[in-house]
């Protein structure tokens, strides 16, 4: 389940879609369709990937796409099964060609489909405060409470025995049961995805979700970005502390703790019962491991294996760390 909210505007033509997005040789893949465009790990038959970096050559060997956007040098790395597609910027082009697909993917302006919720089928199911709205294709579950000034936007899919704070945005989310959200939290805009450009940065398509497992609590004015070409994950039981940042296709473990202004880039993941110390800052495209813990003010910029204690900047053997610093 990557994208139950945004239409896909497939199929196309392979060669009509590399055309429309200037990437050459679109010739040499006349009348082939793809139907959709995912990330290695989801891609199936017919589906279109990108592969741009060695780091995820594991994930390249085992995909099951039809076709990959790469560079020359990265190649013998997809299997023959897959039909690479040179381009020049590997992301760029991923990019303009997910934008065909989902072109709604890209804004978020304010939900004009939400109503008052007295005005719709929750008024008398759900307990809430004053000026709440609701957009359309919005599920609540049984014994909610909405506090006041809260918005659940289009595309919500709301938990049994959940608590939504004063003052929450929520829309393009999957809450599962006996969540709570505290107040000010914004959770499912698009995240900080864009490519600088001097006449006008590209902004990254984002038809992915978040998904928010069971019994898990999200902190005073968090924000959760949702994927984009995969889904943000909050595992079972984990909890956010206030202003706690988790950018897009961020994945975290289950029975974690992550205490305030800590600080997630993009595309990292993060395993079972690891506790983070307030104000660190975990960098982009890392694989954080079960049972580890993370002191306060840390900067994170390699991978840590499990049951590590890692502190300090950048991010070190804890013991390291403390006889540095005696």
């Amino acid at each position: 389940m990557l994208n139950p909210f945004f239409k896909n505007f497939g199929p196309f033509k392979i060669d009509t879609l590399l055309s429309n997005t200037g990437i050459n040789n679109a010739q040499k893949y006349k009348n082939h369709k793809i139907y959709d465009v995912k990330d290695l790990t989801s891609a199936t038959k017919n589906d279109l990937t990108f592969f741009h970096s060695k780091k995820y050559s594991d994930l390249a060997l085992t995909t099951k796409a039809s076709y990959c956007l790469t560079n020359e040098n990265l190649t013998k790395f997809l299997p023959k099964s897959c039909k690479k597609i040179i381009v020049n910027n590997v992301l760029v082009s991923i990019a303009q060609i997910t934008k065909e697909f989902y072109p709604n993917s890209i804004t978020d302006d304010f939900d004009s489909t939400a109503k008052d919720i007295n005005k719709t089928k929750y008024k008398k199911k759900v307990k809430f405060g004053k000026n709440v709205l609701i957009g359309k294709n919005v599920q609540i579950g049984k014994n909610c409470s909405i506090g006041h000034n809260s918005i659940l936007e289009k595309n919500v899919v709301l938990g049994s025995n959940c608590s939504i704070g004063s003052n929450v945005i929520i829309r393009n989310t999957i809450i599962k049961d006996n969540v709570n959200i505290l107040d000010g939290c914004i959770v499912g805009k698009k995240g900080f995805g864009f490519f600088p450009n001097k006449k006008k940065n590209i902004r990254y398509p984002h038809i992915g979700i978040v998904i928010i497992n069971e019994n898990s609590e999200i902190g005073c004015g968090s924000t959760i970005d949702r994927g984009s070409l995969s889904n943000t994950i909050i595992g079972k039981n984990t909890y956010l502390d206030n202003q706690v940042h988790i950018a897009h296709n961020n994945k975290i473990g289950n029975n974690c703790i992550i205490a305030g202004q800590v600080g997630f880039a993009g595309s990292s993941s993060m395993g079972d019962n690891v506790m983070i110390g307030g104000q660190a800052g975990i960098s982009g495209h890392l694989k954080i491991g079960n049972n580890v813990h993370i002191g306060g003010g840390s900067g994170v910029l390699n991978d840590i294996s499990d049951n590590s204690k890692v502190m300090g900047y950048p991010a070190k053997n804890l013991r390291n760390f403390i006889k540095e610093n005696r």
